[in-house]
């Protein structure tokens, strides 16, 4: 029998909102480090870092804006989605009740806010069955800031000079970071794909937020872009929140879909330095996050 993940649910929605991964606070402490003695950035970093101390200690959001709650729901077969879906949906609604996620789910047509997270097409779910005989549940809680300064670029690009290749992606790329100028809570992390259509772009680079900070990509030339780009949006000098530094985003991370012969679409997704993002394993009845 399927079993009831409803307050599963909610304690990954705690941990995401409340606890910031390992993996991004110790990049984020290595940035710190990098700063001058007394700069600006250094200033920005410290109080970041405070910021995610006491979110952890007191239980309580990294940020005020908590985000769209995005779920990534690996399922094994025979698992009802329908059920897994309302479990997502209560469990939502519950965790906002106890304000681990302020009320973000707006009316695109009347402005009311529902109150609870919930409504169309809110929170997000995208399910994949697979042939393992587990459940993987990755969720990503993603900002209104950083989500306004994604954008998609349509190669050839005549103004940047950006053919369709690898060096035309690098160019939009940097183009990307340049026009954000540390809107969006810089430092961020870049999360790029290449190809697919316009709806496909976004959701493969979005997906990319729940890599690690430093896991590259299995393809040799991604992942040599990857390293390129990480170091040379870090050579702008923006920096946090575009105050100047050695450090205006914490990761680069690429993927590629197929495309029609007659698109090619470079879309870069900008996740804040709060990453939040927690993943929930289901085995034999047991639960575990990391």
């Amino acid at each position: 029998m399927q079993q009831d993940l409803t307050e599963a649910f909610i304690e990954l929605i705690r941990r995401a909102s409340t606890d910031l991964p390992a993996d991004i606070e110790e990049s984020l402490r290595k940035a710190y480090e990098r700063e001058n003695e007394g700069s600006a950035a250094q200033s920005v970093f410290d109080s970041i870092l405070e910021n995610v101390r006491l979110a952890r200690q007191n239980s309580s959001p990294i940020c005020q804006d908590t985000g769209t709650p995005i779920f990534y729901v690996h399922y094994p077969f025979g698992w009802s989605t329908l059920k897994l879906r309302e479990q997502i949906r209560a469990a939502v609604q519950e965790a906002t009740r106890r304000s681990y996620l302020r009320p973000n789910a707006v009316d695109s047509l009347s402005g009311r806010n529902s109150g609870d997270n919930t409504g169309d097409h809110f929170p997000v779910v995208h399910f994949t069955e697979w042939e393992e005989d587990y459940v993987e549940v990755d969720l990503t809680l993603k900002g209104g800031g950083c989500e306004n300064v994604g954008i998609q670029y349509t190669l050839p690009d005549n103004q940047l000079k950006a053919g369709r290749d690898l060096e035309g992606v690098r160019k939009a790329a940097l183009d990307a970071v340049h026009r954000a100028q540390g809107q969006g809570c810089a430092p961020g992390i870049l999360g790029i794909a290449i190809g697919g259509d316009r709806g496909t772009g976004y959701e493969v680079s979005k997906e990319q937020f729940t890599r690690k900070i430093g896991e590259r990509s299995e393809e040799p030339d991604l992942a040599a872009l990857e390293e390129r780009l990480y170091d040379e949006a870090n050579s702008l000098g923006i920096g946090p929140m575009g105050f100047g530094g050695k450090t205006t985003v914490l990761d680069v991370q690429i993927a590629a879909a197929h495309r029609l012969p007659a698109s090619f679409y470079v879309t870069v997704s900008y996740m804040c330095w709060a990453c939040r993002r927690w993943r929930m394993t289901v085995r034999d009845g047991e639960v575990s996050y990391a």
